[in-house]
């Protein structure tokens, strides 16, 4: 079984609320993908907060980073994965607060920086994060962090019959296990409420509840609202530094595609009948139509 410290046990279990769920880390790593990330060379490491660097000293993460390259950078649930010229695979999680930006010496943002890599090309790849929260993770392997995680939701492996089967082996309420990152890796607060919306299932109803034409619904929305979330280049929330922003600064637009999450007294935007209502549902907010999730 893989020993995992107290972060690598809270990533997995549950989503912090707000924190980048998969649409929005998906638009980070193509950000740096776009900007030729691949293939430069890290010449210089600056660590401003000790605590962001996971199980090793700013010391010794800095000897083991400088000279490699990046040779790929992927996605593994909400883990942005940069492949390292050593065989070396450095894993960033943003959680709430935390960003990438890159850009040159002159322009190299000072405030909540927390890391900071200095590529070969002169640029700078810069990790802020107002709250702290985020963490980098140097592993000699990928399963030895990430081997617990479930399925990619968007992949082919992923198929409606085997959700059918996971819903199955469980008696757990929907939401809760759909935020469960051993489950399923990705899904956050925002778009597990919209798959639910989307699917018509109430988040308390018990998974082994489900017929096979709703796990079958249930599938096909997860993939659609998380597709969507793609396509509009993540969601942002608010205003601020605590709000999301793509590695090009930008905000994401899914926000305005939206049907229920902090919709709380608007019409459902399905039935019409319906008012969106919050409730809790394992300690964390919900958002449904109870005219179209009866549980």
């Amino acid at each position: 079984m893989i020993a995992l410290n107290n972060w690598g046990r809270s990533l997995l279990t549950h989503a912090v609320s707000n924190m980048p769920e998969l649409p929005e880390v998906e638009t980070v790593v193509r950000d740096l993908q776009k900007a030729g990330l691949a293939g430069r060379a890290i010449r210089k490491v600056v660590v401003q907060w000790a605590r962001s660097i996971d199980a090793l000293t700013p010391r010794n993460f800095a000897k083991r980073v400088c000279g490699q390259s990046i040779v790929n950078i992927s996605r593994r649930g909400k883990f942005i994965i940069l492949e390292l010229s050593d065989g070396q695979f450095l894993l960033i999680h943003l959680r709430m607060t935390g960003r990438l930006i890159i850009g040159g010496n002159v322009e190299r943002e000072k405030d909540y920086e927390r890391v900071a890599l200095l590529l070969d090309d002169g640029r700078w790849l810069q990790f802020l994060d107002t709250r702290k929260f985020g963490r980098w993770c140097l592993v000699n392997s990928l399963e030895e962090r990430l081997g617990m995680l479930g399925p990619e939701p968007l992949s082919t492996a992923f198929t409606s019959r085997l959700l059918t089967q996971k819903l199955a082996d469980h008696q757990r309420m929907l939401k809760p296990l759909l935020l469960d990152q051993r489950f399923l890796a990705g899904l956050g607060n925002i778009y597990v409420d919209e798959a639910l919306w989307d699917a018509q299932l109430h988040p308390m109803r018990l998974s082994s509840s489900l017929s096979l034409s709703e796990s079958g619904q249930l599938y096909r929305s997860i993939r659609k609202v998380l597709r969507r979330g793609i396509h509009s280049q993540g969601t942002s929330l608010g205003d601020g530094q605590t709000n999301f922003y793509s590695v090009a600064g930008r905000r994401g637009r899914n926000q305005d595609r939206l049907r229920v999450f902090r919709k709380a007294g608007a019409a459902c935007p399905r039935c019409g009948d319906g008012i969106i209502e919050r409730i809790v549902v394992g300690q964390r907010g919900t958002h449904i139509c109870s005219s179209c999730q009866k549980i």
